[in-house]
């Protein structure tokens, strides 16, 4: 497993609280979440382990739990585009990094792109794995049913203590799974969200439709995508690929929508990923990073090359010591320092520049 995982709060514009996770090291990459996620449940996950320690070991990780999901608050009516743009809006501000690449995983699509629009000066490069522009960009009448058929089940059939209704989504996202994947995705689709929530989320999230906006996206792209993925089909990747100027579309040899570790794309999902962002590498690491720190994160490593305690750098700068131990996680992150020795390491990173 990667060393560990850093889960924090932030608030988005409308007062929910979001929660989020940092681990890895390298180049900043922050997740645009995908449907179903627990921060802590997907940690010991034998579905997504894979995903965390392979990533970790070439990035520096953020990921979230949407709105209404996991650790994120659950009490939450508002799952529309505008109110997931600034949850990623909060993320990316809380996290720290003034640039990262950005990869929009599933739905995570439609937030991602609206994001990137809006804050083309933050995102270096953007990524889409198994995701989509609009959900439900010309449907036809037998794709309505399907889809309103699939409302119905999560309404009467998430909440159940038995699996069968989710069963039915979990052999659509990996149906080449072994029996204990398949009953830990069953398990997460029950502790991660609850019925109403899976609903009305579902419901709002058909509703978002990015492609106009796709035209406007003017930085480095990758679009990953399965060939038979049973969720997304591949032409929604293709869309994207075909819409954002430049984008390179890679298909993955696959029926699964969530990649599986011991199946032969994931090893070309990995190399593709990590070959992308080895071009940011100097957005982290080394004494390059301390050009990342912002104007409060140089004076409280300075106040704590001054020898400051994190009470006294608080009160020197009249904030909370919470507030300080996260602009000091802010500042190991960006500078690549990690264990016991990261603040001397940090202030050495400073003295030299």
């Amino acid at each position: 497993m990667p060393a560990g995982q850093q889960i924090r709060f932030c608030e988005a514009p409308d007062g929910v609280r979001i929660a989020y996770a940092v681990h890895g090291s390298g180049p900043p990459l922050l997740v645009s979440t995908c449907w179903l996620s627990h921060l802590q449940h997907d940690w010991d996950s034998p579905v997504w382990r894979h995903f965390l320690e392979d990533l970790g070991s070439f990035a520096t990780v953020i990921r979230y739990d949407e709105r209404g999901h996991g650790l994120s608050d659950w009490d939450v009516e508002d799952h529309s585009l505008e109110a997931r743009v600034g949850d990623l809006e909060a993320v990316a501000d809380d996290a720290g990094f003034e640039r990262f690449a950005l990869m929009a995983m599933s739905q995570g699509g439609p937030p991602a792109i609206a994001y990137t629009v809006r804050h083309p000066e933050r995102v270096t490069r953007l990524l889409f794995y198994s995701s989509y522009a609009a959900a439900l960009p010309d449907p036809t009448p037998e794709e309505l049913e399907l889809f309103h058929t699939f409302e119905q089940m999560i309404k009467v059939g998430f909440g159940r203590k038995d699996s069968a209704f989710r069963r039915v989504f979990t052999s659509l996202m990996i149906p080449g799974a072994t029996e204990e994947q398949m009953s830990w995705l069953d398990e997460l689709q029950r502790v991660s969200v609850s019925a109403t929530t899976a609903y009305l989320a579902r419901q709002q999230r058909a509703q978002a439709n990015c492609i106009p906006l796709l035209a406007e996206l003017d930085l480095p792209t990758l679009v990953l995508h399965g060939l038979e993925d049973q969720m997304n089909e591949f032409e929604m990747g293709r869309l994207l690929a075909t819409h954002i100027d430049g984008a390179r579309l890679v298909p993955l040899e696959s029926r699964n929508h969530i990649l599986l570790a011991d199946e032969p794309a994931w090893p070309v999902f990995v190399a593709e990923v990590r070959g992308f962002l080895g071009r940011d590498e100097d957005l982290t690491g080394g004494d390059e990073g301390v050009a990342l720190l912002s104007t409060r994160e140089r004076e409280v490593l300075g106040l704590a090359a001054d020898g400051c305690g994190n009470e006294e750098i608080a009160a020197a700068l009249h904030l909370s010591v919470r507030t300080v131990e996260r602009h000091l996680h802010n500042v190991y992150a960006k500078l690549g320092v990690s264990g016991r020795s990261a603040r001397a390491a940090a202030v050495a990173r400073l003295a030299r520049t």
